[in-house]
């Protein structure tokens, strides 16, 4: 796998661990999530905390060769558009089968392995919260898989990604569109602070971080 060198820490790492940036015609720096743009790219390990230090020390100028500009909240830009992949995920997954919806099936999932990742909206009630992670112990306890739990998104955005409303609780299942869901969220993840060391636990699912605690 090819690598890349980080403009911030220095450090090389592989592609699915950073992020992209290009210069926009306008000179603009513009992330490239999918690395597909073209001209001179630089990258940024991808992490928040990093892509505001390379906005706030000027180091794209240098990185692109270029007298770009990089907007004040290109951190914030970044997070929306992994908000906007995970929810497109989501959504795939909603039309492939691949998520269960609701606390009774969520549960059921969990307690039957078939779950790869749960998740909680931002809204979720404590008591709900509660009883999934017990789910998940328990699920753990008897052999099954350690399921990660995330909160990333609202109750609005995981609505507008399954296609319902008041969705609190959903799992992805273990099947492609499900993995590629959960790999968009556990890049978000990262990007927010998440645990960025070690790889999934969950066969066929490469380039993702080991399950860890809720971060309720």
């Amino acid at each position: 796998m090819v690598e890349r060198t980080c403009i911030v820490t220095r450090r090389v790492g592989e592609p699915d661990e950073m992020i992209r940036f290009v210069a926009g015609p306008d000179l603009s720096v513009v992330p490239d999530l999918k690395r597909k743009l073209p001209g001179r790219g630089c990258w940024v390990t991808a992490e928040r905390r990093h892509v505001d230090e390379a906005v706030r020390r000027k180091l794209f100028r240098r990185a692109l060769k270029a007298e770009v500009t990089a907007a004040e909240d290109l951190g914030a830009l970044v997070d929306a558009l992994m908000v906007k992949a995970l929810c497109g995920g989501l959504g795939l997954a909603r039309k492939a089968g691949a998520v269960a919806l609701g606390s009774a099936k969520v549960d059921a999932a969990i307690r039957s392995g078939k779950a790869l990742a749960v998740f909680h909206a931002f809204e979720a009630a404590e008591d709900g919260v509660r009883k999934m992670t017990q789910a998940r112990t328990a699920t753990v306890h008897l052999g099954g898989p350690d399921i990660p739990a995330y909160k990333l998104l609202s109750e609005a955005e995981m609505g507008l990604a399954m296609g319902g409303t008041n969705v609190i609780h959903a799992a992805v299942l273990a099947q492609d569109a499900g993995k590629a869901a959960f790999r968009r969220a556990v890049a978000l993840d990262r990007y927010r602070g998440g645990p960025p060391d070690g790889r999934a636990a969950v066969e066929g699912v490469p380039g993702t971080t080991t399950p860890h605690k809720d971060t309720e």
